[in-house]
């Protein structure tokens, strides 16, 4: 657990993974579109792999003008761009393996052409695997995912990025898909103290990696969050989603369930497997 003192917060591991270097270079890399109006970030001050000591984030009071500022530039934040499906911050460790292996990255040799093939293998499948080996699932529901991977590789439910990250992937070849933060539930996306604040919030605790802009958003209302109309209406408005997205938000928040099916099992098992059942 972290401890907090006047300005900072102390985060303490055991250092048998790398995963507090991986939180660190995901803040920077977060970080970097704030440049260009992207939500702003908790700085980080030292890290290690047994310690990282970054800013303290007061937070404020939920309003609509806030959320709106947070919407909008949480979409800039996501035109940032990355290379390519899955990768990982710069700076990380390992592209694969360590670090905060609960949200896989992908080296660039493994790299998939298209969303949906990389959400069925390095999410849908890679979780439901490990479902299967726990003893968690059995035939039955192995077989079942493995037809809802099969639609998503087939293509699908692929759609196209909002439409700054589209702009962003036809202007820089180095940009395949959206800059995500990767844990964006409300605990992450806290509202400022100040109110007037440009950005409205600030991001901490990233598993950041490069993916679909959508899953960022399905994250975020898959428990809730203050304002999230309003959040939505303001990303939508700088950067458009494409047809259908609201939809498309249950076929997202596949990947989140399945790895809280893995971390604490319990209710999360058949809300997850009655998810599954509609795409099958």
């Amino acid at each position: 657990m972290p401890t907090f003192e006047r300005d900072r917060v102390v985060k303490t591991h055991a250092g048998t993974t790398d995963e507090l270097l991986c939180e660190e270079a995901g803040l920077q890399w977060l970080a970097e579109a704030e440049i260009d109006g992207g939500i702003r970030c908790a700085q980080v001050f030292k890290v290690s792999r047994t310690h990282l000591v970054e800013e303290r984030i007061f937070g404020g009071s939920p309003s609509p003008a806030a959320a709106r500022r947070i919407g909008a530039a949480l979409a800039r934040t996501h035109a940032a761009g990355a290379p390519w499906l899955g990768c990982p911050p710069p700076g990380c460790p390992a592209a694969t393996g360590s670090g905060r292996a609960a949200t896989p990255y992908v080296a660039r040799e493994g790299a998939t052409a298209s969303w949906g093939a990389f959400f069925a293998v390095y999410r849908v499948m890679y979780y439901a695997r490990i479902l299967y080996d726990r003893g968690i699932f059995g035939d039955h529901e192995l077989s079942l995912f493995r037809r809802v991977a099969a639609k998503f590789a087939a293509g699908t439910f692929d759609a196209p990025e909002p439409a700054l990250v589209e702009r962003a992937i036809a202007r820089n070849s180095d940009v395949a898909c959206a800059r995500l933060h990767g844990d964006l539930w409300a605990g992450n996306v806290l509202y400022l103290s100040d109110a007037s604040a440009a950005t409205g919030g600030a991001l901490i605790d990233p598993m950041a990696y490069g993916g679909h802009a959508e899953t960022d958003l399905a994250m975020l209302q898959l428990f809730g969050y203050p304002y999230l109309d309003e959040v939505l209406a303001g990303y939508n408005e700088v950067s458009p989603l494409a047809s259908g997205w609201r939809e498309r938000v249950n076929l997202h928040q596949l990947a989140p369930l399945l790895l809280h099916c893995v971390l604490f099992g319990g209710s999360y098992i058949p809300e997850t497997i009655a998810r599954a059942r509609r795409y099958a």
